[in-house]
C-alpha cells in the first residue's frame, strides 16, 4: 500500500468518525427540544477543527512509520488523486445544491448549516473511497 493510499484511508476515517461524533452530540442535544433550537455552531465548528488536526496527525504518523515511503509519489499516485479530488469536487458542487435552495427557501440557520456540512462531508467521503477503489483497481 503506497504512502498516498494510506493517508487516503486515515482522512476517510477521520471524517466518517467525526462527523459521527458531531451527529451524535447534536441528536443526543435534542431529545427534549425541537432541532432548530440545538446548540450546534460551537460542535460542528470543534468537529472541523479536531478532523483536521487528526488528519494532519494522522498523516504525520503514516509518514514517521514508514518514512522512506513519505515522499515517493508516482504518475498513478497522481493520476488517483487527480481522479478522486474530480469527482468529490462534482460530488460538493451537486451536494451545495441543497444548502442553496434551502437558503433560497429561508429555511432556518441549522438547515443551512448542516446541509453545507453534510455537502462536504459527503464530498469527503465519495473522493477518498473513488481514490481507494482506483488503488484496488486501476483507472
Amino acid at each position: 500500500m503506497s504512502f498516498e493510499e494510506k493517508g487516503t484511508w486515515v482522512y476517510l476515517v477521520v471524517n466518517v468518525v467525526t462527523y459521527a461524533a458531531y451527529l451524535s452530540i447534536i441528536l443526543r442535544r435534542a431529545e427534549n427540544i425541537p432541532l432548530t433550537e440545538v446548540s450546534y455552531v460551537s460542535t460542528m465548528l470543534w468537529a472541523i477543527g479536531i478532523a483536521i488536526a487528526l488528519s494532519i496527525v494522522g498523516h504525520i504518523a503514516v509518514a514517521i512509520a514508514k518514512p522512506s515511503e513519505a515522499d515517493k509519489r508516482d504518475v498513478r499516485d497522481k493520476d488517483i488523486n487527480q481522479f478522486g479530488e474530480y469527482v468529490g469536487g462534482i460530488v460538493l458542487a451537486v451536494g451545495m445544491l441543497v444548502p442553496f435552495g434551502v437558503a433560497m427557501a429561508e429555511f432556518d440557520h441549522f438547515w443551512i448549516a448542516n446541509g453545507m456540512y453534510a455537502a462536504f462531508v459527503l464530498a469527503g467521503l465519495v473522493g477518498p473511497i473513488v481514490k481507494l477503489v482506483a488503488y484496488r483497481r486501476g483507472l
